[in-house]
């Protein structure tokens, strides 16, 4: 979240930008609950020192009828400071409610407005097809790679079995991922798929409520996790660290579990929108100065992975009005889909600057500077696993129904082509 005095002394600014991301905020009763704060504490503070000197006067007193006097004033000054201390407290925790529902301010650079901006295309260009390509789901049934039916009598419509091949290429997505990551510098690991609702607040993510697009579990503080960010974001909650290892870089591979409530239209056909799925996430923690340049190699590095699996693509600069509250900026990769005849999301990498930092308690210390400052947080997906698998199908289709491997997946997949099945 923004720094609450940051809030209140550039009231305005802070207004604009929430107008700009299109997020109804309560900017005014900030600052209007800020000030009542302020009066408050004034009024604690005059009945702490008043009930101190008291205490400090009862010795003093030349008799016993003096002195109980004074206790009971004392007493009365403590109840009265008791009852202001109970008031602030609640004027604190709606104080950070309302601050938690402020976005991020926003990259000047980044779009204004509803509409992306396209900054390049991928290496491969679009395939000019000689037949009518089919969509993944069609490809997937006749090459016998995925099985929507039993998965929905078993756990619900947006679900789905990977079957034969498929299994093999999602776990060759992922050793292809993590070796690029392992490469490039990061520490692998394998993440819970479970997280604390309080690890998901921090990340800016809604464990419960109508708006929620998370699975908790009933009875705990525990939900499924929508992605690694918020494991990986978690590990260093409440932690000091020091600047010397930052850039502190992350590759998590997890679940993924989503409600994604309210999600219509083609978008939902098949593997693109599923309430499961596996996914490679990268994660860095920054020092302020590192984070712009992090945010472009977190998407260099997305861009690779694609290139190197020949699918074409282009990156958007995605505008205000999509960006997620904890954004600063976000690039995302869209992957061409033929058989929707459109580009469709396949990666995002975003800069969240201090955000998730202040809500979780994650700073860093300089050696030889006294205090601390929140450091800065990235995330990027280095592939998930459902998408790829439909921009490869759709991507790699021949005439026959048969899909051609990607050359880099191929020693884990022990094939270079799927055929049909008869």
């Amino acid at each position: 979240m923004l720094d609450r005095r940051f809030v209140i002394e550039n009231a305005a600014l802070v207004k604009e930008n929430c107008a700009r991301r299109g997020v109804s905020a309560d900017v005014d009763g900030v600052v209007a609950l800020d000030a009542h704060r302020k009066a408050r504490q004034a009024e604690l503070d005059e009945l702490n020192r008043r009930a101190n000197e008291v205490a400090r006067s009862i010795g003093k007193a030349p008799d016993p009828a003096q002195r109980e006097a004074r206790k009971e004033e004392g007493r009365r000054l403590r109840q009265q400071a008791a009852v202001v201390e109970a008031e602030l407290q609640r004027i604190e925790a709606e104080l950070d409610r309302l601050l938690r529902a402020i976005p991020n301010l926003t990259h000047p650079a980044a779009p204004v407005g509803m509409e992306p901006v396209e900054i390049r295309r991928g290496a491969t260009p679009i395939r000019q097809f000689d037949f009518a390509p089919r969509d993944h789901v069609q490809l997937a049934e006749k090459l016998d790679l995925v099985d929507f039916e039993s998965a929905a009598r078993v756990a619900g419509h947006g679900f789905y079995f990977l079957k034969n091949e498929a299994v093999l290429l999602e776990l060759a997505l992922v050793r292809y991922a993590m070796e690029i990551l392992a490469e490039e510098g990061f520490t692998l690991t394998s993440t819970p798929d479970l997280a604390r609702n309080e690890i998901l607040e921090g990340i800016g993510f809604l464990p419960r409520g109508p708006e929620t697009q998370i699975y908790s579990i009933e009875g705990t503080d525990l939900s499924l996790v929508a992605t690694a960010e918020i494991t990986l974001g978690g590990m260093l909650a409440g932690q000091i660290v020091d600047a010397r290892f930052l850039p502190l870089k992350l590759g998590g591979i997890s679940h993924c579990f989503r409600t994604e409530a309210g999600a219509h239209g083609r978008a939902t056909r098949g593997l693109f929108r599923v309430h499961q799925f596996t996914k490679v996430e990268m994660f860095a923690f920054t020092l302020p100065e590192q984070s712009d340049a992090m945010l472009d190699e977190l998407c260099r590095i997305e861009c690779r992975i694609f290139d190197g699996l020949g699918i074409p693509y282009r990156v958007i600069d995605t505008p205000s009005a999509d960006l997620g509250g904890p954004a600063y900026r976000k690039f995302d990769l869209e992957a061409w889909m033929p058989g929707r005849g459109e580009f469709g999301e396949i990666t995002s990498t975003s800069n969240c600057t201090d955000y998730q930092a202040r809500r979780l308690g994650i700073r860093y210390r300089v050696e030889g500077e006294k205090g601390t400052r929140f450091l800065h947080t990235l995330n990027g997906t280095a592939v998930a696993v459902a998408r790829a698998l439909v921009a490869i199908l759709e991507n790699y289709q021949q005439a026959d129904g048969s899909v051609v491997i990607p050359e880099v997946l191929r020693p884990w997949v022990g094939k270079d082509v799927l055929v049909p099945k008869s």
